[in-house]
């Protein structure tokens, strides 16, 4: 077994080697003038099984270009089973046409990743798990409820807690949370006037004098997560945490949830966020790092990587 890192999340890579105590496959990876992507590996890796690990985030055109080169040169140097480890996969909010004559993107991803040479993928929370149905190849969904599930037990005792759904969407993954924290459940009930901008309509459940946990898949602009905060607090919550898997933080997102009424955003490090977060209190990283490692190390060894949920 042998862990290649592209250049999306390099510390993350660097932290799932040292849970499996490996060292990471020497490579070159560099851009040329006008941005072509050039992929080098420095060592033999013919008959090894190989895991690559790159998240699609932003830059995301170019994180998915690297990735599929990496396979590519891994397949042509003869790697005998190529892994693509996808912490955050990008792309998976296009999973369907909402109105006519618009891509699948998400489709269009998984067939790039299949024709450039994968055999398997690793991924985390994916935004719609209908997703997993796209490739023609294994693909394990990894989830980060449980993760939060111990922190939530660990910091919040004593409080009187309660789950909240940011849109009908999610409610599969919120009551899973508060089901593994014995919490009841709220709805928050959104509209989307144009992309990328939220509002609050309605909350579903009885959120007075309670502790908010919002627990979502991604953020990307901060405004429903903001807007859901705002309307929690005026209806009487106490305090408001965010758990969120994969920050996106795009634009001036760090900024808004700086000023805004929750109390604390929760995320994963499947993105590479160190420089958005630096003058930020109010967030939280917590590490995916010992999850990954142990489901590559039960891939590898051809055992169960469900069990790590049950």
């Amino acid at each position: 077994m042998k862990i290649l890192s592209g250049t999306s999340n390099p510390k993350l890579s660097k932290d799932i080697c040292k849970q499996l105590k490996l060292k990471l496959v020497n490579t070159n990876i560099k851009r040329f003038a006008d941005g072509e992507i050039y992929v080098e590996i420095n060592e033999n890796i013919r008959g090894n099984s190989v895991f690559v690990i790159q998240s699609t985030s932003n830059p995301a055109n170019d994180n998915l270009m690297e990735l599929l080169l990496v396979i590519d040169a891994l397949r042509r140097s003869s790697a005998k089973n190529i892994t693509a480890v996808i912490p955050y996969f990008g792309y998976a909010r296009q999973d369907r046409k909402v109105v006519p004559r618009t891509s699948i993107s998400a489709k269009v991803v998984a067939n790039l990743i299949t024709n450039a040479g994968a055999g398997r993928v690793v991924t985390v929370d994916l935004h719609a798990g209908q997703i997993q149905g796209f490739f023609d190849m294994p693909v394990d969904n990894l989830f980060t409820t449980p993760l939060f599930a111990k922190y939530i037990k660990k910091n919040f005792k004593n409080k009187n807690l309660i789950c909240v759904s940011p849109d009908v969407g999610g409610v599969q993954r919120t009551r899973g949370l508060a089901t593994k924290i014995k919490a009841d459940l709220a709805i928050i009930d959104k509209r989307r006037p144009k992309p990328g901008q939220s509002q609050v309509m309605n909350i579903i459940g009885n959120v007075k004098g309670k502790t908010c946990i919002i627990v979502d898949d991604i953020i990307d602009s901060g405004g429903t997560i903001v807007n859901a905060a705002s309307a929690l607090k005026k209806n009487g919550a106490t305090d408001v945490y965010v758990f969120i898997t994969h920050a996106v933080l795009s634009k001036d997102a760090s900024e808004k949830i700086k000023k805004s009424k929750v109390k604390k955003l929760i995320i994963t490090d499947t993105i590479d966020n160190s420089k958005k977060i630096k003058n930020n209190n109010k967030i939280q990283v917590l590490s995916i790092s010992s999850l990954m490692a142990e489901a590559i190390k039960r891939i590898s060894n051809s055992t169960s990587v469900s069990d790590l949920f049950n």
